[in-house]
């Protein structure tokens, strides 16, 4: 029996696609081999990866006007690929910071570029985001960067930021989980290891007229330029990861697309939040507006009982629940493959340890 996985990412992938996968292990369509045991310049592989592209092009609606890339490194290296993609020595750009992950970004982007904090909202303990309209912008940015979703505080942007200079997304967590008017974008990347694939994969959107602004000393291999031109295979890129995510998105179409899994995701945490919003032994710190449909922390009204609540939890199946170290109490990350019948097992858990220790 298969567990109740609310982990941050890794995440839990779509049981279909793992038995696929199962199936498929071994030898890969009478291929005699292993997905992972293809060469990457075969015909074989190379049509899983246009499979691949094409399913989320379809999936988000994405024009040949952007480039599709499949790279290493995860969102993290994205951290310094995108300065060094987008911005010349003497340029400003804008960020804005509204957790943890874009905390990370912007101290990689001050090491590369000149970095102005348009917007923060660490004095509320990124609880909250701060009006658009306060926020303190550059003339001529080279771009604005941020973080539409913070996986560790469970903060959600409720609206896509008006820009004059290309915007750029880190979507890791909240890609898949609705749709998204990708032309808004100049850039969007996401760690696969949550709504995605495996880890070990990161899938970079980028608006074709902003390739080939890289400085002349970026490494070949952040290169964006470098990574369209050969098509995502200037190495041996991550093929299994390339090859599960190709799956993950044929599923998320026979669900119905991202319109429908919005629809799951959103019944999902309404189930959750309706729960702790009714609960005085139970809180969510994050302003209603911007809570995350995908990431849900929580606190009890006694942290002494943390420790006891993690370990039945566990007891009970219900997995990865302690909230990260750096906010502490519980969160539940219900991407994509976790099920309802996943949120409500945990409802039902935690309905009965608020009458047990309340």
């Amino acid at each position: 029996m298969r567990a109740h996985n609310f982990c941050a990412g890794p995440a839990a992938l779509p049981v279909a696609v793992l038995e696929r996968a199962q199936t498929e292990l071994l030898n890969w369509e009478g291929a005699g081999a292993s997905v992972m045991e293809l060469s990457h310049r075969s015909p074989e592989f190379v049509g899983i990866a246009e499979r691949a592209e094409a399913a989320l092009r379809r999936l988000m609606n994405i024009s040949d006007d952007y480039a599709v890339l499949f790279q290493q490194g995860g969102a993290s290296q994205q951290f310094a690929s995108v300065p060094l993609n987008l911005s010349s020595p003497g340029d400003v750009v804008d960020q804005v910071v509204t957790g943890q992950w874009s905390k990370k970004a912007l101290a990689e982007g001050r090491r590369l570029t000149q970095v102005n904090v348009a917007s923060s909202s660490e004095s509320s303990n990124f609880s909250t985001i701060e009006p658009e309209a306060n926020w303190s912008r550059t003339n001529n940015a080279a771009y604005l960067h941020y973080c539409p979703n913070e996986t560790i505080g469970g903060l959600e942007f409720s609206f896509v930021p008006e820009s004059n200079s290309p915007l750029v997304a880190d979507m890791s967590s909240t890609i898949l989980s609705r749709p998204v008017d990708v032309s808004q974008f100049g850039v969007i990347y996401a760690g696969a290891q949550k709504n995605i694939g495996p880890a070990g994969l990161c899938i970079v959107i980028v608006e074709k007229e902003l390739l080939g602004r890289a400085r002349a000393d970026i490494p070949a291999m952040l290169n964006w330029q470098t990574a369209a031109d050969n098509d995502s295979m200037y190495n041996t890129p991550p093929t299994f990861g390339i090859y599960l995510s190709g799956l993950v998105f044929e599923w998320i179409e026979s669900l119905g697309g991202l319109d429908a899994m919005y629809e799951r995701n959103k019944r999902k945490a309404d189930t959750l939040y309706g729960l702790i919003d009714a609960s005085d032994f139970y809180a969510n710190p994050v302003d209603p507006q911007y809570r995350s449909l995908m990431n849900v922390p929580f606190t009890l009204a006694d942290d002494a009982l943390d420790k006891l609540f993690l370990s039945r939890a566990e007891e009970a199946q219900l997995l990865n629940l302690k909230g990260h170290r750096s906010v502490g109490g519980m969160r539940a990350s219900i991407y994509n493959a976790v099920e309802q019948s996943s949120v409500d097992a945990l409802c039902e858990f935690m309905h009965r340890f608020e009458k047990e220790n309340g």
